[in-house]
């Protein structure tokens, strides 16, 4: 009996070996990408994020990291004086994976069927779409400025006719792009080969697969190990282990998404804006730039980062920790400290629950800075780690106290988008404001749907960005810099800070 535990024990160390030194030496001509984010189907309108990455799919237009607009599918576009007649020009000889050639009938369906999802283009007011001979015609019922950057984003792209079943869901994704999806295991894993007829171009990599590891723990150690070649969204507190790693190298990029608290404007212990700045002004941010996220400067005063000019005041101050000023201000709201050092108002304590989410792994370290900064003021937070569905779910019910969220503006490729998704509908978004007494910024945002003047733009964007700083519906943490780890074998790696592009077609492996 010895014996055969001893052979069942090393009959496992074996496994784990043999299983160590496959992830350890990947394929010469193979590319693993390591991510946080699962997907659940084919459907471009939830899940194109991952599929636009990966090169499975396109759109007609294109966003440069610098934030233009650049040809994609479409080579360039046009608008009628009265800014209702949108005409994009598609491009010659695209193949489809399926063999078939694109054409304005496959882009029309595809854009059909965006329609009919609960997505972005879902909110243009748009009244037809018409099919002639190499152009898309797009009319509209009313001015929409924002139609190039949301054909440009990930839950309308141009898929083949035969992706689609008789009732019009996704049930193959045939795109256009670089690399064919190959093979699909939700919610974890997808693979796909280069597309030797692609458009563009064509791949040096053979192959490549995509991992989901949810936890950042599990994404450091693929990256370790050699079984991914790029991780992304690493975990700042893990800059140490890998910065140990000879064939690991780390790029930090700055990108146009932003660490907020969502507030509960309409709670009772909340809705008083002096009641939010003092929160704000409790916050020590840039310890939690600097000691917690591995990024000093990164932290945040609005809510939009620089990049993102016109929505970025650049003479706002710095929101400076001012301890004596929060007091004062929840003082003057009656809240007085509790013998148990909690503060307490009408014999109610000002106790409150936040939730955030793992996807984003900083999240969690910087919720338990927030919890022990504002506990110095009084301020009880609950902290609980759950999925990021809870904080939409939590707006719709209004159950939802405190969330610390990474806000995407660069979601859409003008964040005009995303504002209008955010506080542009009554009481706020899902990700924005939540019941939040202002009607104002509404009216404005709607304003800046049918502006044509660029200054005049700027300068309500502006006056919209000033007014979220004062009042907080949101309240800015920090500005995001994301790390990701990328194996030495991987030549001519670049980072896509709109998260819309790994840009596979342009890597090699060395041998």
């Amino acid at each position: 009996m010895h014996n055969l535990k001893r052979l069942v024990w090393f009959g496992m160390l074996f496994g784990i070996l043999f299983h160590s030194s496959i992830f350890a030496q990947p394929a010469n001509n193979h590319l693993t990408v390591g991510g946080p984010f699962e997907f659940t189907s084919l459907n471009p309108s939830q899940n194109g994020y991952v599929f636009t990455r990966m090169g499975v799919v396109e759109t007609l237009v294109d966003v440069s990291p610098e934030g233009e607009l650049l040809p994609g599918l479409a080579t360039h576009w046009e608008v009628s004086e009265d800014r209702l007649s949108w005409r994009f020009y598609l491009r010659d000889d695209v193949v489809f994976h399926d063999g078939r050639l694109m054409d304005a009938t496959s882009v029309v369906n595809s854009l059909e069927g965006a329609r009919q999802q609960h997505g972005t283009l879902a909110q243009v007011p748009v009244d037809q779409l018409q099919a002639g001979d190499g152009v898309v015609e797009i009319t509209l019922s009313s001015p929409y400025h924002l139609l190039p950057a949301v054909l440009a984003h990930y839950a309308n792209v141009v898929i083949s006719p035969d992706s689609f079943d008789e009732e019009g869901r996704v049930t193959q994704l045939l795109g256009s792009g670089s690399f064919r999806l190959t093979s699909v295991a939700p919610p974890h894993k997808l693979r796909v080969e280069r597309f030797e007829e692609y458009w563009g171009q064509v791949a040096s990599i053979a192959s490549a697969e995509y991992l989901t590891g949810h936890r950042g723990e599990s994404r450091v150690l693929q990256a370790r190990s050699g079984q991914t070649d790029i991780s992304y969204t690493i975990d700042p507190a893990s800059t140490g282990i890998l910065s140990r790693v000879s064939h690991v190298n780390l790029h930090s990029e700055l990108i146009p998404r932003s660490i907020l608290i969502k507030v509960n404007s309409g709670h009772p212990y909340l809705k008083e804006v002096e009641a939010r700045q003092a929160l704000s002004l409790a916050l020590d941010r840039s310890g939690i730039a600097a000691a917690v996220l591995r990024a000093p400067g990164s932290e945040a005063n609005q809510l939009i980062p620089a990049p993102l000019g016109d929505w970025h005041v650049a003479d706002l101050p710095p929101m400076e920790r001012d301890m004596q000023q929060a007091t004062a201000l929840l003082d003057g709201l009656g809240w007085q400290l509790g013998a148990d050092g909690v503060r307490v108002r009408d014999n109610q304590r000002f106790s409150l629950d936040l939730i955030t989410y793992a996807d984003r792994p900083e999240l969690t370290v910087v919720a338990t800075a927030i919890q022990a900064q504002l506990a110095e003021l009084g301020v009880e937070v609950r902290v609980s780690v759950t999925n990021s569905s809870a904080i939409p779910a939590g707006h719709q019910d209004g159950s939802l106290e405190m969330a610390l969220i990474a806000r995407n503006y660069g979601f859409i490729a003008d964040p005009l988008g995303v504002m209008l998704a955010d506080f542009g509908a009554d009481k706020g978004g899902d990700w924005g404001a939540m019941q939040w007494d202002n009607t104002e910024v509404p009216a404005l945002l709607k304003t800046l749907e049918e502006e044509t003047d660029p200054q005049r733009s700027r300068e309500i964007s502006q006056g919209i960005a000033r007014m979220l700083a004062e009042e907080l519906p949101l309240i800015p943490v920090s500005f995001y810099t994301q790390l990701t780890a990328v194996n030495q074998r991987v030549q001519n790696f670049r980072f896509d800070p709109f998260e819309r592009n790994y840009y596979l077609n342009e890597m090699e492996l060395s041998q």
